[in-house]
């Protein structure tokens, strides 16, 4: 099985109407809230704000979209909010600065997983809107970045763990049920066999993310004191990302309000 030119197309154009709905809803909420002048108006300051916080668009579109908005008139979004430091991260030698870096953090995350699970290729997908999208990646080509930039479905293993809210391992993905047949076709095309997901989440239990290892063999479970080192990982990485949309998200979403209700 192939991919051709009309599905590599078909790929791209889901994917850019995926990406462009979360930050045209962003945009209307914003005009609808402050009445500015068009979508164009509010897509700069959403831009703006994005490269000001050094956090992605689509995350603050998808903020601004499902967190309740400011009352009407309010001087702040978030009046009396409480700030706190960013959560230790054991393990992934990291200090200062570069614990409060979204990229860094995530970069950190996946090198960590694939030591534990001794892999080479591996990527990390965000929670957002009921999807799952790719945020970070190593060793894996366009072919599988292409088809697994949003995972909506439950034809993966990241699915099925974020779904049970538990580590999967699929030791072989050219015989596993788990996938349908153009999931598997784009993992296997990678010279993967084996995967494994590890849900990151919040002390609620929430999955916030997901990280991956794809390994060139089929693979066993694994061991006991891999599991629960994975487990810790997922634990950590679970609770900085929800120090970060409560903190550094939400600072995001104080700015574009006031600068929003002075475009008016």
């Amino acid at each position: 099985m192939t991919v051709t030119h009309a599905q590599q197309g078909g790929l791209e154009e889901r994917n850019r109407r995926l990406a462009h709905a979360g930050v045209a809803r962003a945009q209307q909420v914003l005009v609808g809230r402050y009445r500015l002048d068009g979508p164009q108006v509010s897509f700069e300051l959403l831009r703006q704000t994005s490269q000001r916080f050094n956090i992605k668009l689509h995350t603050l579109a998808d903020a601004v979209t499902h967190i309740h908005g400011p009352s009407p008139g309010a001087a702040q979004w978030f009046p009396r909010r409480a700030r706190y430091s960013p959560p230790p991260l054991p393990g992934l030698g990291m200090e200062g600065p570069e614990r409060r870096h979204h990229g860094a953090v995530l970069r950190a995350a996946m090198r960590r997983m694939l030591h534990i699970t001794d892999a080479g290729m591996g990527n990390v997908q965000l929670a957002e809107s009921g999807l799952l999208r790719l945020e970070k990646h190593t060793g894996l080509n366009q072919e599988f970045t292409d088809f697994f930039t949003f995972v909506q479905d439950s034809t993966t293993a990241c699915a099925q763990a974020a779904r049970e809210r538990h580590q999967v391992t699929v030791k072989d993905a050219a015989e596993a049920d788990i996938f349908d047949d153009a999931s598997r076709h784009a993992i296997l095309q990678t010279g993967a066999r084996g995967v494994h997901s590890l849900p990151l989440t919040s002390p609620s239990g929430a999955v916030l993310g997901m990280v991956s290892s794809h390994h060139e063999r089929p693979l066993p479970r694994l061991s006991q004191a891999r599991l629960t080192a994975l487990d810790t990982l997922g634990t950590q990485i679970g609770r900085w990302l929800l120090w970060h949309r409560h903190t550094v998200v939400l600072d995001a979403l104080e700015h574009l309000h006031t600068v929003s209700a002075t475009a008016r």
